[in-house]
């Protein structure tokens, strides 16, 4: 693969990620919106889909998916994928100023070290072998390994939607989020497929006859219809400036877990590499640790303070009472 197509990829992906990152915020607002007028979709409501300002994030992110769809025709998973930690940079700061939901210190620093772990990764990312036909990708999908990845992968997003969804949903993002994630990697291998497919395609090379591209199409739709559900729930459930960063690790993870054992992108790689494509990961981890021990300790102080004033205007209620108890017993008897 040449430089100039890494290059193509590379700006392509920047750009999506700005996208991306601007529609999480526009999509939650769009969500707090429709939850003033109806049922929240956090529990099974679909008004958000009679909301103008939420149609408005679905076009932005579509337009930013649209952008890393091309982009994963010209780079490698393991390149594209990391480049994602700029959404979480875009979508804490307008959530900040926009959804009033403030960013500490310690969130800025959680914001860099995910940048600091992607940038890493893209740089020691290694150069991936480009199929020259949709029945080769097909081969590549169907090989033990993957095929092993991807029944797991099913069985873990069935028993997420089936068992823990509704038991544990509204309590812990892990549940949405797991499933968005694991649909997410799915969803990338299939967008890879059908993105090289049509290169090949407009290159004179025909793959529509193919019905593996068409079934590459319809395992594409499923999984982003599903993601797009549990994403909805998640953001109008959890605040952006955590729903984001988690998800974004979750989903870059598994996408090239999935990648490399369907790609073999790690193939021919000498350990100093990979070593530091690991250590780009803990560095991204760490910041998302970061992120979320810092919302966690807010949300744990907002709460304390708010029963240390539920507990005030109980005693002030209770000594009032006596006080009107104790007047009422001294004008009766006088």
């Amino acid at each position: 693969m040449g430089v100039s197509e890494n290059y193509k990829g590379l700006i392509l992906a920047v750009c999506s990620s700005g996208f991306i990152g601007a529609s999480f915020i526009l999509k939650k607002k769009g969500l707090k919106r429709a939850a003033s007028r109806g049922t929240r979709a956090g529990v099974g409501g679909y008004t958000y889909l009679l909301e103008p300002l939420w149609w408005v994030g679905m076009v932005t992110m579509i337009t930013g998916e649209a952008a890393n769809f091309v982009a994963y025709i010209y780079a490698p998973a393991v390149l594209v994928t990391p480049l994602g930690a700029l959404s979480i940079i875009v979508s804490s700061v307008l959530a900040h100023f926009l959804l009033k939901e403030r960013l500490q210190k310690m969130g800025v620093l959680g914001c860099l070290s995910c940048i600091v772990g992607s940038i890493v990764i893209v740089i020691h990312a290694p150069q991936e072998h480009t199929p020259n036909s949709v029945q080769e990708i097909w081969e590549l999908a169907t090989q033990p390994e993957f095929m092993i990845y991807a029944a797991a992968t099913v069985s873990v997003v069935l028993a997420l939607i089936l068992n823990f969804e509704p038991r544990y949903g509204q309590k812990n993002m892990l549940v949405y989020l797991g499933i968005c994630s694991l649909m997410g990697s799915l969803t990338v291998m299939s967008i890879k497929a059908i993105g090289i497919a049509i290169k090949l395609t407009l290159d004179g090379i025909n793959q529509i006859a193919y019905p593996q591209t068409w079934f590459f199409v319809i395992v594409a739709t499923i999984c982003v219809v599903t993601q797009l559900n549990y994403l909805n729930k998640a953001l109008d459930t959890f605040d952006a400036t955590i729903v984001t960063p988690v998800y974004y690790v979750m989903f870059t993870t598994l996408t090239i877990v999935a990648s490399a054992i369907m790609f073999k992108d790690w193939s021919g790689q000498d350990v100093s590499s990979i070593a530091s494509e690991i250590c780009g990961f803990i560095t991204v981890l760490t910041g998302t640790i970061i992120l979320h021990g810092t919302k966690e300790q807010e949300e744990s102080t907002r709460k304390g303070t708010m029963s240390w004033f539920m507990s005030e205007d109980s005693t002030k209620c209770v000594e009032d009472e006596h006080l009107i108890v104790i007047n009422g017993s001294d004008r009766l008897e006088n």
